[in-house]
């Protein structure tokens, strides 16, 4: 059974409710005396999994999928962008998380087929009315186009969700650039600026950028009007680097994000370098953001 969901509409006035309702029952389940600031906040993890079937040896999915649960359980991000992720990849997740509902598209087909840039998001925290994924690509609304240079499919999901707790409306947009070529970076940063521009609500976006933060790509989306929550949070230095190559290497360019609009703020970010006895979840750190909306 799919428990993915791929494209989803709800009537705005049939969320309202469903927020009203959702906001009561969580509100009186809260025993705990805790911040109320706090509270209200969302964690947000960005993650790139590594694709199930490489061949990684004692470094492969089925050794280290427990550990990725571990590291997002132990940081409980209400919202997860992973890239990277193939269909048994979310399904098996879904199972071992069965607090998360999964949205998101294959790459190759906008169903099943290749990797997801998926977006996993707590059920008792978040309402999601619409689910859209578009490629980077002269024809982005175009299952599998790619004309930009790379050689790989290249994709985005975003889904415009509801905060239950705070009531809050945003979108969370969820993106894997390519690799190799800097050409696609630049057109495809450009293509998802051009989308957030477009909405009247704040924006998450979380993603391997596959480039550091003085790259012409990451330049685009900060003048676009993105915020890197990292770097609001922590001074620049030296190893920063989100690539471990499975070996906990820090030395590179801090290449995955979070990044936030304005109507929202920062008050944490970091790295999570987690390892299990030498043995990494993935061959990049999750990144983590809290993120509260301006009042």
């Amino acid at each position: 059974m799919n428990n993915i969901q791929t494209e989803k509409f709800v009537h705005p006035a049939k969320a309202r409710i469903q927020i009203i309702i959702s906001a009561l029952i969580l509100l009186g389940n809260l025993s705990i005396p805790i911040n109320a600031q706090d509270r209200d906040n969302l964690r947000i993890m960005s993650f790139n999994l590594r694709y199930g079937t490489a061949e990684d040896g004692e470094n492969s999915w089925r050794f280290r999928k427990e550990n990725v649960v571990a590291v997002i359980k132990e940081s409980k991000p209400d919202l997860i962008g992973f890239q990277e992720a193939l269909n048994f990849q979310n399904e098996e997740l879904l199972k071992m998380m069965p607090e998360y509902s999964c949205a998101g598209a294959g790459r190759d087909d906008g169903r099943s087929a290749g990797e997801f840039s998926s977006v996993f998001y707590r059920k008792d925290r978040i309402e999601v009315d619409t689910i859209k994924t578009f490629w980077f690509s002269d024809t982005p609304e175009i299952p599998g186009s790619k004309n930009w240079g790379n050689n790989i499919t290249r994709i985005c999901t975003w889904i415009h969700a509801r905060d239950k707790l705070t009531g809050e409306s945003f979108y969370h947009f969820n993106l894997h650039l390519d690799h190799e070529s800097q050409y696609s970076r630049e057109r495809s940063a450009l293509l998802v600026i051009k989308k957030i521009q477009e909405k009247k609500e704040p924006v998450i976006l979380t993603g391997d950028f596959n480039c550091g933060e003085e790259n012409n790509a990451i330049k685009s989306i900060l003048s676009g009007g993105m915020k890197d929550c990292y770097r609001l949070r922590n001074s620049k230095r030296e190893n920063e680097g989100t690539f471990n190559s499975f070996k906990g290497e820090t030395g590179g360019d801090r290449i995955d994000f979070v990044f936030i609009s304005d109507g929202l703020d920062a008050e944490k970010s970091e790295i999570i370098r987690r390892n299990f006895e030498g043995k990494y979840p993935s061959d990049h750190f999750p990144v983590t953001a809290v993120i509260g909306f301006r009042k």
